[in-house]
């Protein structure tokens, strides 16, 4: 059986991997390091602290569709800040409800002012078609009569 559903434990679950950029780096150097980890966001990380987070929506609202050069343009021009955190103790529904609400796909969870890992809205879906399908293992388990507990 899964753990209690808290961003923490899906971090237990999916892994703690953080990647991040500068602000004065290049939208550029963003976007290759988001396509060599195959990744959607960075969190943009200053004199150790989260500043914002740079998506593949914001480079694609905030320099394609605008025309500049993403070479030219630093990640501090189109980062979105301030960044939606979640605490490892919030649960799953909640980390999804204020994805959902705010329209973000990534979410940094932050314990006090360090970050501990980020989860995706992808990560979150996973999680919850896991955990169901567990759920209805066990039922089926329960009914056929061979529940162990």
């Amino acid at each position: 059986m899964k753990p209690t559903a808290t961003s923490g434990s899906l971090l237990g679950w999916k892994g703690r991997d953080v990647w991040a950029i500068t602000p004065d780096a290049s939208v550029f150097d963003a976007i290759a390091m988001m396509a060599e980890r195959g990744i959607g966001a960075l969190l943009v990380i200053e004199g150790g602290k989260l500043a914002g987070i740079v998506s593949e929506r914001d480079y694609t609202r905030k320099v394609f569709l605008q025309g500049r050069s993403s070479k030219q343009t630093s990640v501090q021009e189109i980062m979105t800040a301030p960044v939606y955190v979640a605490s490892p103790n919030d649960s799953v529904e909640d980390a999804m409800r204020l994805m959902t609400e705010r329209r973000v796909r990534h979410l940094p969870i932050v314990e006090g002012e360090r970050i501990v890992g980020v989860v995706s809205i992808g990560d979150l879906v996973k999680w919850t078609i896991s955990a169901q399908e567990e759920h209805i293992a066990q039922l089926h388990n329960f009914i056929a009569g061979s529940y162990p507990g």
